[in-house]
């Protein structure tokens, strides 16, 4: 076959054209990641109880739906978190390589059998079930420099014209507001008023339930088929309120004299948002904070590009004169910045191997012979990578770089045996490559499946490291075999073509006395290392002891080197976490955060600063005492400064700021682990006490001993029981003698 294939050279470039043809198709379409995602998949489970403190939403809400959705198929673990603005946060992360698709379905299987124990605002508000990937993808700042377009306006127009545009996007997975400021009536209620009227907060929201409704009248003249009709009307109603004075006259009750009494007689009516909890800014400028997250196993690359292209879009349509917007952060910068370099090195890589192939063979056209052959391999292996799952990374670019040294091999053999058997033979090249390729291919073949098998055991390797050895390994064994087959294709045909038999002749080119120096050097250096094994071959004492001593050495470096999963890089960007003391005011973590905003715009390299005082960006949870800063740093090659130095720096400005706990840290090297770079763990209160404040001492018992270890650089906890408050306790009896129950007193 291979005698057949020296005689067709069409044969074995139509081969190579559809391998690299495949390739080149494949690589537009590979999905472009920082890493392979090794997160598991994960869904989460929200919901929502208006008023409810930390510890309610856990009983009421949290522990019936942990019940229910425990042992769920293919689930690793759960937590949840809940806080005291009356949200709860299931998470619930199953094994790798779950399919999210059955995973969500699932979960909401499970939670769909315990609606009916869940408090009636719980469902009222709805239990959001959602799969996502637990890496922010983007981060945008929508703002006005237009002071009469207040915090209110751009965060509703936000809301109802940009957000259901981006939530469309495919790959899109989570696209949501930071803050809850959509526009609402508030009415605020005036006990000393509604106690003189003998009003209570029940008949108020009777009155707005049965006054302000959307109604269906019906139609006028419809045909009954008893008595002809000439025309029909439909009617219809005005509908909601939508002013104030609209929802300022709504009766609450009237007395026999005709005198009405209105809400505005016991409340306030004003057009404002539905919580006050949050509050966003850029560059220390009031805006609307947009949040993305990608669908598990969406191309991250693609998905920014579409939300960065309709963005642009939407500004020129539908934008107010003033309002701009800003990505603060996306991943996809340091992904092409980092894969930018790797390519850079891979062809770097290709030059070098090309040049020290010239220099050895030292004839133009038996360079150009593996040069090339290794893209046809390299190339063809996107093909398979495609057909495997993997997606263009990091990982399985580095396999490609080093790829490059081994696929070379076997075109250089094929090189190398043809020259041989036209220098010794004095034939033609056809006949070189003829008599060659019957003597080497069985070693071409033997080469090709001993290199493969030294990288394919490890694609079995289980767990996160598993993942990103399978890739690398299975890239590198495919770029192998690859080579292998051009070795037998290729390579010999186009040997049998190209090459010329000038042995016997003097070649006289520019780098002649290059080449001659170059030889004269090779071959003492040859005859030196002939000497030196003919010393030790003999001696197997001397190369067992070499050998131990080698695998000595290896074994105490191992053990010496530090060892870790994936060093934490300069990203660009870092995150600043603010914790107030319990029971601190909305406005007074807005001072620190402001202060952190105001001391890194100043700072050498930032190039700007999202703050959210109400927010945690660990959690992703609401509440006064938290805050967060977002700070992006200028692009590499247009500062000087590392996203340590800048961290080191803002830390010492910073210093002062006595009334917060502040830490600073990069995003995680893999994104999808964690939201911080470091790592994060739970304590389990298993004496099943439920005593929160035992917990809480425990705990900070634990972080102290953390900070104690001279390995940690910090640690920290978002965890808090001591927040100031107010227990009630109704007495049954009285409250029974006046005709009311505790239902009515807590509603």
């Amino acid at each position: 076959m291979i005698a057949q294939i020296i005689h067709r050279p069409i044969l074995a470039v139509v081969i190579s054209l559809i391998i690299l043809f495949l390739g080149i198709l494949s690589l537009m379409q590979l999905p472009m990641s920082l890493f392979p995602s090794i997160a598991p998949p994960e869904v989460n489970v929200t919901v929502e109880y208006t008023g409810a403190n930390a510890e309610t939403v856990t009983k009421a809400a949290i522990v019936p739906l942990e019940r229910a959705i425990n042992g769920v198929p293919g689930m690793k673990y759960m937590s949840s978190d809940a806080g005291n603005d009356g949200v709860g946060v299931v998470q619930i992360l199953f094994e790798t390589g779950t399919d999210p698709d059955a995973a969500g379905v699932n979960v909401q299987n499970r939670v769909s059998a315990v609606m009916g124990e869940l408090p009636p605002e719980v469902v009222k508000n709805g239990v959001k079930i959602a799969k996502e990937e637990n890496a922010m993808l983007m981060y945008l700042n929508v703002y006005s420099s237009d002071t009469s377009l207040d915090e209110k306006f751009v965060y509703n127009f936000t809301e109802m014209n940009i957000i259901p545009q981006l939530r469309r996007i495919k790959g899109v997975g989570y696209c949501n507001m930071l803050g809850a400021k959509q526009y609402a009536m508030r009415i605020w209620l005036k006990p000393d008023k509604m106690l003189a009227y003998a009003i209570s907060t029940d008949d108020v929201l009777n009155a707005l339930e049965e006054q302000n409704i959307e109604a269906a009248p019906g139609k006028i003249g419809e045909s009954s088929d008893k008595k002809a009709q000439a025309l029909q009307y439909t009617i219809k109603y005005t509908g909601k309120f939508n002013t104030e004075e609209e929802y300022e006259n709504i009766p609450l009750k009237s007395t026999e004299d005709g005198r009405i009494l209105r809400v505005r007689d016991v409340a306030d009516v004003e057009f404002g948002t539905t919580y006050f909890d949050v509050e966003s800014k850029f560059n220390g400028s009031s805006g609307a904070a947009i949040m993305i997250k990608q669908l598990p196993g969406s191309n991250a690359r693609a998905v920014i590009y579409d939300v960065k292209s309709r963005l642009a879009e939407l500004k020129e349509t539908m934008f107010l004169k003033g309002m701009d917007y800003e990505v603060s952060y996306d991943i996809s910068r340091f992904m092409d910045a980092s894969v930018r370099e790797v390519v850079k090195t891979f062809i770097e890589a290709l030059i070098l191997v090309t040049f020290v192939v010239y220099i050895f063979l030292q004839d133009g056209r038996s360079t150009l012979i593996p040069a090339l052959a290794v893209p046809v391999s390299l190339v063809g292996t996107f093909f398979f990578m495609q057909f495997l799952g993997f997606s263009l990374n990091l990982i399985t670019l580095f396999a490609l770089v080093l790829a490059i040294g081994i696929v070379v091999d076997n075109a250089i053999v094929v090189v190398e045996a043809v020259h041989a058997k036209m220098e010794r033979s004095k034939i033609s090249p056809l006949e070189a490559t003829e008599e060659a390729m019957k003597e080497i291919t069985g070693a071409i073949v033997a080469i090709t499946l001993v290199m493969s098998a030294v990288f394919v055991p490890v694609a079995f390797m289980g767990g996160p490291s598993g993942i990103f050895y399978r890739q690398f390994s299975l890239t590198m064994a495919i770029a192998i075999v690859l080579s292998g087959v051009v070795a037998l294709t290729l390579t010999p045909a186009l040997c049998a073509l190209l090459l010329k038999n000038h042995y016997g002749e003097e070649k006289k080119t520019g780098f002649s006395k290059f080449f001659n120096r170059f030889n004269s050097w090779y071959e003492r250096g040859e005859s030196r290392y002939q000497n030196l094994l003919s010393k030790i071959v003999s001696r197997r004492l001397v190369t067992f002891g070499v050998l131990f001593a080698f695998c000595a050495a290896t074994g105490i470096l191992a053990k010496v080197l530090p060892t870790g999963f994936i060093p934490n890089e300069d990203q660009g960007t870092f995150y600043a976490s603010v914790t107030t003391p319990s029971g601190a005011t909305l406005e007074r973590t807005k001072e620190v955060v402001n202060a952190i905003q105001r001391e890194a715009q100043n700072l050498e390299g930032v190039e700007s600063v999202s703050t959210l005082a109400g927010t945690n960006i660990l959690s992703d949870g609401t509440g006064a005492t938290y805050g967060t800063a977002l700070i992006n740093l200028e692009p590499w090659q247009d500062r000087e400064v590392s996203v340590e130095d800048v961290i080191a720096a803002l830390e010492e400005k910073t210093s002062y700021l006595k009334d917060a706990q502040i830490e600073f840290f990069p995003p995680p090297a893999v994104p999808g682990y964690g939201n911080a770079s470091g790592f994060e763990l739970r304590l389990l209160d298993k004496t099943g006490s439920g005593d929160f404040k035992k917990m809480e001492e425990v705990v900070r018992q634990f972080i102290s001993d953390l900070k104690a270890q001279p390995e940690i650089a910090s640690a920290f906890t978002i965890f808090d029981a001591s927040f100031p408050q107010y227990t009630l306790h109704i007495d049954i009896d009285k409250a029974a003698q006046k005709g009311v129950t505790i239902n009515n007193a807590m509603g």
